[in-house]
């Protein structure tokens, strides 16, 4: 038995237009950022949605929208996931990069959001 949630919504942007991504998001949501620290790749956009993180995230790629499913057992997910049609891209280790047959990329990754917070608001898997 595992769980999950999706944790996070990430809008991924060329790490050149990183600033102009940031600053049009934020206001288009109207959001506060937050950035820590300051060579991170990862920007939050503090109150665009509730219960999940919403950020954007400078990469060497191109640009386009995923999601991370967060899990308390990776392994298990991303079997379950596998089984569904997903096929692996990328296994790192403590979190997987996999593509949905519709050739969306997400992610499923550890535990990131609070406790309390995954407890009560993820599904459980037999």
């Amino acid at each position: 038995m595992h769980r999950t949630r999706i944790y996070g919504f990430f809008i991924d942007t060329p790490a050149d237009r990183a600033d102009d991504t940031v600053a049009f998001w934020s206001a288009a949501l109207g959001t506060k950022i937050h950035r820590q620290p300051p060579d991170d790749p990862y920007w939050r956009l503090v109150g665009a949605a509730s219960g999940i993180q919403v950020e954007v995230q400078a990469v060497d790629d191109a640009p386009r929208y995923h999601m991370d499913i967060e899990t308390d057992d990776v392994a298990a997910e991303v079997d379950r996931l596998r089984g569904l049609g997903a096929t692996v891209v990328t296994d790192n280790g403590s979190w997987t990069v996999l593509q949905a047959p519709g050739g969306h990329l997400f992610c499923v990754v550890p535990v990131q959001s609070d406790r309390d917070l995954f407890q009560a608001d993820s599904t459980v898997w037999p």
